[in-house]
């Protein structure tokens, strides 16, 4: 028998005392987790909004974004379940590396059990992912890309307020109705606005257009006269701006300035808030036609919550605000249901449970979870038929809930069912 030396038992044992550290070490903290379980079952359950509390998406979400989520869990009773519901907010930065790394943290560190708000489409779906991993749950609210319910599904994830086909169903589908049959699009280059682009080339093409060509920027940029001139010069009827927040704004002034719109093109912006056409002034905005789920001045309930929202923010909602109180206040309902905050107990309450509120009505979580909502076709008011502050749209029209959204048959999400569902909307 081969006889080991003096080193290679000394290696041996530190290599034994090693292992028997590490068992004893795992044993420990499997300890500390179960003696934790308890304690944690009753602690607060937090929601976190996740957001862009600094730059150019700010106002359309941000901090009105917290104040409406905060809203909810008050109206609720700031509890459910016997625990306390808090709230934490973070600015993403319009970064996907910073928005994972604080969302990781909520749902590692925190006990946050839902993420919301998400503008900017490239975090909303890194966003997704992570919570798919983590078994929790993400409504996105802010952000817009369709592969949200697309390709990147999620049986975790919502998409509550609107997506880009419905932009597109409605300002691209009514813009080509008007004649405007031939096409140059300004877009985001990045996830959003790639999106946007896409689905509304699709209707335009669909129904007879021409995509003319593209120009794309990126995110916070202060020149767009490149841009313009190339749209400009393909002689376009229409130039689809497919941007959004700070982005849209210094594009239209700046269209404003080059005349274009006089010169006859129509510019179309495919995502527009109220927060947007309250940065413009109707000089300069009348006349645009946007899409929205939701509008301020609609009927009596949409005022009312508007009223309480402007006591506290001094502006008036916008569609993403709105939604993300409609969306806390149906997982809490949920979470009250099922008797859990397990992600997907509350989430399969949340799709049998028909949403109805000053926002939603008769609206659901479809299975690629997509919300099935009406959408609604706006106009800019002049300054002249305007009856004062925050007084911006007139209603030209519903999009129906089943035309709003991509129909099942033509859906990429792997959740879908390829069945006798997949006509049905």
């Amino acid at each position: 028998m081969k006889l080991m030396s003096h080193g290679m038992l000394a290696a041996t044992a530190a290599g034994i005392a090693l292992t028997f550290g590490t068992l004893s070490w795992s044993a420990a903290a499997q300890t500390a987790a179960a003696q934790s379980t308890p304690a944690r079952a009753t602690g607060p359950i937090r929601i976190g909004v996740l957001t862009d509390l600094s730059g150019s998406l700010a106002d359309l979400s941000g901090s009105g974004s917290v104040e409406a989520v905060k809203m909810a869990v008050e109206d609720f009773g700031a509890s459910v379940l016997g625990r306390p519901v808090e709230v934490l907010s973070a600015d993403h930065q319009n970064k996907a590396d910073i928005g994972v790394q604080i969302a990781a943290d909520w749902y590692d560190n925190k006990n946050v059990e839902v993420v919301i708000d998400l503008p900017n489409s490239a975090v909303m779906l890194a966003i997704q992912e992570l919570t798919r991993r983590k078994n929790k749950i993400v409504f996105g609210t802010a952000g817009g890309s369709s592969d949200f319910t697309g390709k990147n599904c999620s049986p975790n994830g919502v998409h509550w307020v609107y997506d880009t086909y419905a932009l597109a169903a409605g300002t691209g589908r009514t813009m080509v109705k008007q004649g405007g049959d031939s096409w140059y699009f300004i877009t985001l280059d990045y996830s959003f606005g790639l999106s946007l682009e896409r689905d509304t080339a699709a209707f335009v093409t669909g129904a007879g257009g021409k995509v003319l060509g593209s120009a794309r920027h990126p995110l916070n940029s202060a020149d767009f006269s490149s841009y313009l001139l190339q749209a400009q010069a393909s002689g376009a009827k229409v130039i689809g701006l497919a941007n959004a927040g700070g982005d849209l704004i210094n594009t239209v002034k700046q269209a404003a300035e080059f005349g274009i719109t006089k010169q006859g093109q129509k510019l179309a912006g495919l995502l527009m808030f109220l927060s947007d056409i309250h940065a413009l002034g109707l000089e300069t905005a009348q006349g645009l036609v946007l899409t929205e789920s939701f509008y301020w001045d609609q009927n009596e309930e949409t005022r009312a919550f508007s009223k309480r929202f402007f006591e506290r923010t001094g502006r008036m909602p916008t569609m993403v605000q709105a939604g993300d109180y409609g969306a806390i206040t149906h997982y809490l309902k949920a979470v009250k249901a099922a008797g859990t905050v397990d992600a997907p107990t509350v989430m399969k309450t949340m799709r049998d449970t028909p949403i109805d509120d000053f926002m939603t009505r008769n609206g659901r979580i479809r299975e690629d979870g997509r919300v099935l909502r009406d959408m609604y076709l706006f106009e800019v008011k002049t300054p002249a038929e305007s009856k004062g502050k925050w007084d911006y749209y007139k209603q030209l029209g519903v999009i129906a809930a089943a035309d709003a959204a991509r129909p099942l048959a033509e859906s990429d999400c792997p959740l879908v069912r390829k069945s006798a569902d997949a006509g049905k909307p």
